[in-house]
């Protein structure tokens, strides 16, 4: 059963882009079977990008030690999640 990575980030940096660059090609091996990877920005996913998904990766600067606005905006956007979800 194929299983599905979604990877939401937000990399205004080229540092970042290069770690989301390294993440995907780790995560898209063509020794790692049975994994569909989905990258989306932060400001571009969805709500049924984070439910269809088995699992996350969040990628972003630390802007004083705190999650970016982009990404704190994604998670906190969707309070009622896991009603959703049942």
């Amino acid at each position: 059963m194929t299983k599905t990575l979604l990877i939401v980030h937000h990399t205004p940096s080229p540092t970042t882009r290069e770690l989301l660059e390294a993440v995907l090609a780790g995560a898209n091996d063509p020794e790692i079977e049975g994994v569909d990877v989905i990258a989306r920005p932060a400001l571009a996913a969805t709500l049924p990008d984070m439910l269809d998904a088995d699992g996350y990766l969040f990628g972003t600067t630390a802007d004083f030690g705190y999650l970016c606005g982009a990404l704190k905006h994604y998670v906190g956007g969707y309070p009622t999640t896991t009603d959703k979800a049942s």
